[in-house]
């Protein structure tokens, strides 16, 4: 293995460390302070209570979706850009525009490149906001919109509330833990090499990602990404639960791409939010393919906690391959 660099430093946030609801002897009551805290809370939960609210509030009557139509599909392709924007445009404005904290807690300290020809517009803002609204929420929408009309005519049952807690409960657990285990498997698909050139790699122009890149995607990937919702077409829930996995899948991303591991307002307000186990996959591309709250990438290898150690490894690891 080759000897760290005496200037080697290691990644922000490292160690990483698996989560401890994967200890051995379990520890229960950390596994669950652990998965409340550290994963559902606070992102997760809002995501929760938004896709109740707009679930009565802001989504066409399911007896309307019978049809496909513009008209409904259009006023949730609407509703879900304004969503993102509202996550995205703030962290934006105040992590980079405004710089509200300057570069404390930013996961990479450079802040550059945000002009470049690799973008489209030259501008790696511009470029993200385009991908994201014009082919990720379009793409999020039609996966989104199929489902309700599945639902809509029968073709699916859907869960009831009432007489149906513990079930519905039980779904929105697989719902959570559904999101990571396929983004895990669709992401090395996305990293075969004939994909991810004509794909994949358009994501990857971010290697200094901030909130608009989170599903700055080629059409072909969001396709990919975004077949997550394909689950509810065999497995019946609530509608409530849809526009859960929509959020998860399309917003989320602003969340854990923002560069920042918390965003802090005022002296003590801080609230979590770029993932930097992720943040290394955009340094390092060929380790970290999926999220922590399942660590297959320690089941097969492509573990990286950000110690100097595992650059060193990574780095060796890599030097074989290309070298063999």
């Amino acid at each position: 293995m080759d000897k760290p660099s005496r200037t080697a430093v290691p990644e922000a946030g490292a160690p990483i460390e698996v989560p401890v609801m994967y200890a051995w002897p379990p520890r229960p009551l950390a596994a669950l302070r652990w998965i409340l805290a550290g994963w559902l809370l606070p992102w997760w939960g809002c995501f929760a209570l938004l896709a109740v609210s707009c679930w009565y509030f802001f989504t066409p009557d399911l007896a309307s979706m019978k049809v496909l139509s513009w008209e409904w599909m259009s006023l949730i392709w609407l509703r879900n850009a304004v969503l993102l924007t509202l996550f995205a445009a703030p962290l934006h404005w105040w992590l980079y525009t405004r710089q509200g904290q300057q570069d404390e807690t930013k996961l990479n300290k450079t802040w550059q490149p945000r002009n470049s020809s690799r973008f489209l517009f030259n501008s790696q803002l511009k470029d993200n906001v385009f991908w994201s609204l014009v082919s990720g929420v379009t793409i999020w929408t039609f996966f989104e919109s199929i489902t309700f009309w599945l639902y809509a005519n029968g073709y699916v049952q859907v869960v009831q509330w009432k007489g149906s807690e513990l079930t519905i409960l039980a779904l929105g657990i697989v719902t959570v833990f559904w999101s990571p285990l396929h983004f895990y498997f669709i992401h090395r698909l996305l990293h075969w090499r004939p994909l991810y050139r004509l794909a994949h790699a358009l994501h990857h122009k971010n290697n200094n990602p901030q909130p608009w890149s989170g599903i700055s995607m080629h059409p072909i990937e969001h396709v990919i990404y975004f077949s997550a919702f394909v689950l509810f077409w065999f497995i019946p829930v609530h509608p409530v639960l849809i526009i859960l996995l929509g959020f998860i899948q399309g917003i989320s991303p602003a969340i854990s791409h923002s560069g920042f591991q918390e965003v802090r307002l005022g002296k003590h307000l801080r609230i979590a939010s770029g993932d930097p186990f992720h943040q290394i996959h955009h340094k390092y591309y060929e380790v970290n393919y999926g999220n922590k709250p399942l660590p297959f990438d320690k089941l097969f290898g492509s573990w990286h906690d950000g110690t100097i150690e595992a650059k060193a490894a990574f780095r060796a690891r890599r030097s074989q391959l290309h070298n063999g």
